[in-house]
């Protein structure tokens, strides 16, 4: 499912990234995900599949590991 994050479109020059991520099993996982997700500066879309644990971030930018992990946890996942 993918969800556009409210007030940031993405850009034309977006950079896609795919992140594996463990602990996610419902809807409420996913809704936190794009949650956390979507707040990092530059994130303009969250695409998350719950069957095979990835999540497809678009953004402005590449994205800190560090912080996608944080993010992640601040959800109650982890970034493998």
């Amino acid at each position: 499912m993918t969800v556009p994050v409210p007030s940031r479109p993405a850009t034309q020059h977006a950079v896609r990234a795919t992140y594996q991520v463990a602990g996610m099993s419902c809807g409420h996982c996913r809704a936190a995900v794009i949650e956390e997700l979507g707040a990092l500066t530059g994130v303009g879309e969250v695409d998350v599949e719950l069957s095979t644990g990835h999540v497809t971030v678009l953004s402005d930018r590449p994205l800190a590991r560090g912080a996608v992990a944080a993010a992640l946890e601040e959800a109650g996942c982890t970034l493998l």
